[in-house]
């Protein structure tokens, strides 16, 4: 990035593989990371993660550039909560306002970085497209013992300060092409897919775009109703909720199962579609496998970011 050449990545710790490249001449050693991102096999083929790669030479890679990504600078800034919002039993939603002085530009479908005190990093995607930047929004999901979401469910309050490094990470909309999108979403991997949504409308983008989001059960779907008021009111956008375990008592009469697969059984053939795909690990890693191995996707027509945990990281 210091030379004005960006690469793409995600979660920065070994554990989304959106950082993958090639040694074409040259070593590395790879710091912790997920066998998933990288296995041994690929290692061995010269296949790096460039995220947690130390060069241990000179080096000669074959990666991806993003063009638009260094646009904007990544710059440290404070911010006081505004408004804090549970909108299901474990989503938060947060409303950071910024010094008056300051702004912050970003492309939708970008995250900032909490900094905390003992200088630990917490990442979530801004909600809010950028043009709706007087406050930026952020949907926490609170983790059992996490670090951080369990002080935003528990101790945090209006006009607390907190501390941010952004924007970051390579997921936003291509606008240089005219296919038409699926946006696929599972928990609150919603939240940069609204801020693409909402950014595609105030351009006034023509593309087809399909969004199918994905819960264990309906309440985990926590702006549905938003998402069925987008499908009244855009005339180029669809909507497809998608619940896998819904009980007795939700009385859910929509589309069940895993959400890739509604996509599948829907679109059988997306040789001409772009894919973004935001939420838990798991779904999106089987997204990009059966979408290229059954749907005839483009491999680099897919662009994701997988949610990691300070979980995840333990089984680096």
């Amino acid at each position: 990035m210091h030379a004005g050449i960006n690469l793409p990545y995600g979660c920065k710790n070994g554990a989304c593989g959106a950082c993958k490249g090639k040694l074409l001449s040259g070593m590395v050693r790879h710091g912790a990371h997920q066998q998933k991102a990288l296995s041994d096999a690929e290692a061995a083929n010269g296949i790096a993660l460039f995220c947690c790669a130390t060069p241990l030479s000179d080096l000669a890679i074959e990666a991806h550039e993003v063009q638009s990504v260094g646009e904007f600078p990544v710059k440290k800034m404070p911010a006081r909560i505004a408004a804090l919002e549970q909108v299901s039993d474990d989503v938060m939603i947060i409303s950071l306002q910024l010094p008056a002085a300051e702004r912050l530009q970003y492309l939708a479908g970008q995250y900032i970085e909490f900094i905390l005190r003992d200088g630990k990093r917490r990442s979530y995607s801004m909600a809010n497209a950028p043009h709706l930047d007087e406050k930026i929004t952020l949907h926490v999901r609170r983790m059992p013992g996490g670090l951080f979401t369990d002080q935003v469910f528990g101790s945090l309050k209006e006009r607390d300060i907190l501390r941010f490094e952004g924007p970051l990470g390579t997921f936003f909309l291509r606008e240089d092409s005219d296919k038409p999108i699926v946006l696929l979403a599972s928990g609150t991997g919603f939240a940069p897919i609204k801020a693409i949504i909402e950014h595609a409308a105030y351009i006034g983008s023509k593309r087809p775009i399909t969004l199918y989001w994905g819960g264990r059960r309906p309440q985990d779907l926590y702006m549905h109703a938003l998402c069925e008021e987008w499908a009244r009111t855009l005339p180029h956008f669809k909507y497809v909720p998608v619940v896998s375990d819904a009980q007795a008592e939700d009385h859910w009469q929509g589309r069940s199962g895993f959400v890739h697969r509604a996509v599948i059984e829907d679109m059988p053939d997306l040789s001409a579609y772009q894919v973004y795909a935001c939420g838990a690990p798991l779904m999106v890693d089987a997204a990009k496998r059966d979408f290229i191995a059954q749907c005839k996707l483009p491999p680099e027509e897919f662009y994701a970011d997988a949610f990691t945990s300070a979980a995840d990281l333990l089984t680096a």
